[in-house]
């Protein structure tokens, strides 16, 4: 997404509609599209602001936020619980519907996620400073 245009800019086109310029003239003038001309100074009769809206951000999350007490009971009650489960669960208690990507994103954003198999850490990371028992022969 585009970086939003300076404050600076956004009041001196205001101040030159106040003077008496019309918008599409104060856009050309300054080089924006007429489109954010005119709303820009919508905004500042609706409101006197002339810094830009935040941009970005998570708009979705808060409908399975609703949900958090009854995800985390059924984490509690069932430690090895999968996100399809989950799923399900949510459906038929709550009638609402989620991918289970969707629940892996909530779990992630409250740090509840768990690498189950310990076999997987027997080996090690690349960049280990010593080898893992039984996985490296020794030299021939």
């Amino acid at each position: 997404m585009a970086k939003s245009l300076s404050t600076d800019l956004r009041g001196r086109l205001i101040s030159a509609v106040r003077a008496g310029m019309t918008r599409r003239a104060a856009a050309e003038r300054f080089g924006v599209a007429a489109a954010s001309a005119v709303r820009w100074v919508s905004e500042w009769n609706a409101t006197g602001a002339t810094c830009a809206k935040p941009q970005g951000g998570d708009r979705r999350s808060g409908r399975i936020e609703a949900y958090k007490d009854v995800i985390l009971a059924a984490i509690d009650a069932q430690a090895d619980i999968t996100l399809v489960e989950l799923a399900d669960l949510l459906r038929e208690q709550r009638g609402v519907s989620f991918a289970p990507s969707t629940i892996w994103r909530f779990l992630d954003r409250h740090d509840l996620t768990v690498k189950k198999n310990s076999t997987r850490q027997r080996a090690g990371a690349a960049r280990r400073r010593r080898a893992a028992r039984g996985v490296v022969r020794p030299p021939a």
